[in-house]
């Protein structure tokens, strides 16, 4: 969800198609305009005949939405990632899929500063056993480069944002490193994504990182879930090298 220039809301998910019996056949990409007191103004819908969904949405330089997530209705793959160009008022303005020739999950996009965009997500498609994958596009949604990070466990990347010096910072999940059977995942990249340094978080049990954003004093707060301290919101504070700072459970 985002606050629009109008006070309004824009959100975006998915919508789920039922039969006569009461059974999902696809899904559809749901895009919802609302005004500041959360009446709808206009409601769009996007995808094929399977199921197509999307996890994150970001506004454009030209006023409009661009929108990340995953399609099985197009694309290379069982599932391919999905990024959805749209003007101010939700008409489809292109639509693109990467992958390869298994499956693909999109998870967060962001606009770049050159006005391009990075996509964030998971691959089965290329490197190991399921890795990271950060892919970065021009505006028209064409790759200028894509890239890979993790070892031999499964890596997810949830959160993708731009860093001041044009890198990136991922934050997500992670098998194949730290002390539990899953990890919360914090990855730093140049401007090219070439890896610039990793670190992770969390204890013996499962942990993940879902969101991250940035401090004012120049470093990143990491939200995602813990079953090492308890059970329950994880909220991770480090430094601009990703030092961590402290950690709390909610």
């Amino acid at each position: 969800i985002k606050q629009n220039q109008d006070q309004g809301f824009v959100f975006v998910g998915w919508r789920y198609n039922i039969d006569s019996n009461g059974n999902s056949t696809d899904s559809d990409v749901y895009l919802v305009k609302t005004d500041s007191s959360g009446t709808k103004q206009w409601e769009k819908t996007y995808g094929g005949v399977d199921y197509d969904l999307i996890r994150s949405i970001d506004f454009t330089t030209a006023g409009g939405y661009i929108l990340g997530g995953t399609t099985y209705s197009f694309g290379l793959g069982p599932y391919d990632l999905y990024l959805i160009k749209t003007d101010s008022i939700g008409n489809l303005m292109w639509a693109k899929t990467y992958g390869g020739s298994s499956a693909d999950y999109g998870y967060s996009v962001r606009q770049t500063a050159n006005g391009g965009y990075i996509i964030a997500g998971y691959t089965q498609s290329f490197g190991t056993a399921g890795d990271v994958y950060l892919i970065c596009t021009d505006p028209n949604g064409d790759p200028l480069w894509t890239k890979v990070f993790g070892g031999s466990g499964a890596d997810y990347g949830w959160s993708v944002r731009q860093t001041a010096d044009g890198g990136f910072i991922i934050t997500g999940s992670t098998s194949s490193f730290g002390a539990g059977s899953d990890d919360v995942y914090l990855i730093k990249t140049d401007g090219l994504g070439n890896l610039e340094w990793q670190k992770t978080y969390g204890g013996a049990n499962y942990d993940s990182g879902i969101s991250i954003d940035f401090t004012n004093d120049g470093g990143y707060i990491l939200s995602g879930y813990t079953e090492s301290f308890g059970q329950g919101i994880y909220i991770v504070k480090v430094d601009s090298i990703g030092n961590q700072q402290w950690q709390k459970v909610i």
